[in-house]
């Protein structure tokens, strides 16, 4: 026998929070997290040069790292809807890693960036 899981306790209350969250910024802490890595690559990318006449590092504002937060959502996003439809075509219903790579590989040298 197959047990099947409930479903999902619905009413005013979970309907209530799910328009609460729909509508908020991303948590804080993704945005810290978002400012340290944006901040990790952009400075593994500035030549040595640079420290050579000593600039000081890259000043970023927040609308700008705000900005790439999207950016980065809006492409893995993408990129998950079209994993899924190799994993559907290949009749999955789980997404595997040669779905992600064949999505990848369809979309071109861009990815999607284009």
């Amino acid at each position: 026998m197959v047990q099947t899981n409930p479903d999902p306790p619905s009413g005013p209350n979970t309907q209530q929070r799910v328009r609460a969250l729909v509508g908020r910024n991303p948590p804080p802490l993704l945005q810290g997290v978002a400012k340290y890595e944006v901040r990790e690559i952009a400075m593994d990318m500035m030549t040595d040069t640079n420290y050579e006449r000593g600039e000081a590092g890259l000043r970023w504002q927040s609308s700008a790292i705000m900005a790439l937060q999207e950016a980065t959502e809006a492409f893995l996003v993408h990129l998950f809807e079209d994993a899924n439809l190799c994993a559907i075509h290949a009749k999955r219903v789980t997404i595997m890693q040669r779905d992600i790579q064949l999505a990848r590989r369809i979309r071109g040298p861009w990815g999607g960036l284009g």
